[in-house]
């Protein structure tokens, strides 16, 4: 197996965090280290990380990816994945995202979680996640391949963060004793039209099954989610593309609703 040096890690970390900053495509690392695996592609990942940490982004969570079977079968992936969220990330619900800043802007919904105790371990499971979350919220994640054509493998995709790109949040929280999280449905619209429809079981069945995922690939990695993180379970429908002019709303059973629109 071929092992990623340090320079190797810090100049891959370096080639997406330029293309994430200037949004420009690259092509998929995989084409230069095609035995990439994916162990090695969260060292990326954690390089980009601390990379921005030094430039004063400041984490603020978690996010799972590629956990429903339509984006699994859209991206052409047989496994989940992990990303984080920085301050930077986040847009004030109603507020507005320039296209113009990223390569190929796309909009789910998502079922954010906002823990209240750390959560950790390589034996994490969902009832672990209820026991530890605070409450659960509806979300727009806007995700964002820097990949030419918006393609690319697993390693690919966790180098460059798990395509996270921009997130919104709702402002209508509920704890998780008050909800069946696999049966809250989620509805996208885009201008007006309906683009998407799913439920919460369209995540690994439960969406609490995803945080507890990204605990246990953190804990591969050594790190837990801290208390007050908001992790993103992953989209319940397949990704949409957005172009300047649209407005986005995601509306949740019990949830209520969460806006954003694009400008150039």
């Amino acid at each position: 197996m071929m092992s990623l040096t340090e320079i190797d890690i810090a100049r891959l970390a370096e080639r997406v965090e330029t293309a994430q900053t200037y949004g420009h495509s690259i092509r998929k690392l995989t084409e230069d280290f095609p035995e990439m695996t994916v162990a090695q592609a969260y060292t990326v990942q954690t390089a980009l990380r601390r990379s921005l940490e030094a430039r004063g982004h400041r984490v603020t969570g978690w996010k799972a990816g590629l956990t429903s079977k339509p984006k699994m079968a859209q991206m052409g992936v047989d496994k989940p994945a992990i990303g984080f969220l920085t301050d930077r990330m986040a847009v004030a619900e109603s507020g507005s995202i320039s296209v113009g800043e990223m390569v190929h802007p796309r909009v789910e919904c998502e079922i954010g979680f906002v823990l209240k105790d750390a959560l950790g371990g390589a034996e994490c499971t969902a009832a672990d996640v209820h026991a530890a979350t605070d409450y659960v919220i509806g979300a727009i994640e806007v995700i964002d391949s820097r990949f030419t054509g918006f393609k690319f493998d697993l390693e690919s995709v966790i180098c460059d963060n798990s395509s996270s790109a921009r997130y919104v949040v709702g402002s209508r929280p509920q704890y998780l004793t008050d909800l069946d999280l696999r049966t809250v449905g989620a509805l996208l619209e885009i201008n007006g039209e309906i683009a998407a429809m799913g439920a919460g079981a369209e995540v690994l069945n439960d969406p609490a099954e995803a945080i507890a995922m990204v605990a246990r690939v953190l804990a591969e990695m050594g790190e837990t989610l801290p208390a007050g993180s908001l992790v993103l379970s992953g989209a319940i429908t397949a990704a949409h593309a957005v172009k300047p002019g649209d407005h986005v709303r995601a509306s949740f059973l019990d949830l209520g609703s969460v806006s954003v629109s694009f400008t150039e």
